[in-house]
């Protein structure tokens, strides 16, 4: 049955300046524990595990929040969900609402503080539990814009060697970049 889907294209920045080398066939992304309606070009996906890659989960702090805050002002973009845990590496809460209503900025509230003062700029990663580090390692980027659908594969171009733009691509934090030996930063 042929089927004719209307959408319409924006112009999207890109920031990978130089691409390398990929994956061949690329990789397919678990999509059931993604937010967003979009993964972006240069988003961070962990080594495929039974054939599926997952998003290495970030989100960039905006401003400046008290070690005793539950409520994050986060970059639009992020892949966060309700339920999931966000933190620092080392300590996580519980995602307990995220409001997207502000056109700037979500506000992600967790079930208690993160017990360190966060500043803007820093960027926190998805977590295993609440004292745990981040959930997945780093092993590749995405090297496209793809629209996320639920219930969907998502089948990805993923490069482990390439140059980007730091300043138009998702937020990483330093334990990423490490984790990316061979994708460069400026």
């Amino acid at each position: 049955m042929l089927q004719i889907k209307r959408s319409k294209d924006n112009r999207v920045v890109k920031c990978i300046l130089h691409r390398i080398a990929d994956i061949p066939g690329g990789v397919t992304v678990y999509t059931a524990d993604l937010g967003g309606n979009a993964l972006l070009e240069g988003t961070p996906l962990s080594k495929p595990s039974n054939g599926v890659s997952h998003v290495v989960k970030t989100a960039k702090v905006l401003t400046n929040a008290t070690d005793s805050a539950t409520t994050i002002d986060v970059a639009k973009g992020h892949h966060f969900k309700v339920g999931q845990y966000i933190g620092n590496g080392t300590k996580a809460q519980e995602i307990t609402a995220i409001n997207t209503s502000n056109a700037a900025k979500d506000v992600i509230t967790v079930t208690a503080t993160l017990g360190i003062a966060l500043t803007a700029g820093d960027v926190l990663v998805e977590c295993s539990g609440t004292d745990e580090a981040a959930k997945y390692a780093a092993f590749a980027i995405a090297g496209s814009n793809y629209d996320v659908k639920a219930g969907e594969n998502l089948f990805v171009d993923a490069w482990i060697h390439a140059v980007v733009r730091e300043g138009n691509a998702p937020s990483v934090d330093s334990g990423i970049k490490s984790a990316l030996k061979n994708v460069s930063y400026l």
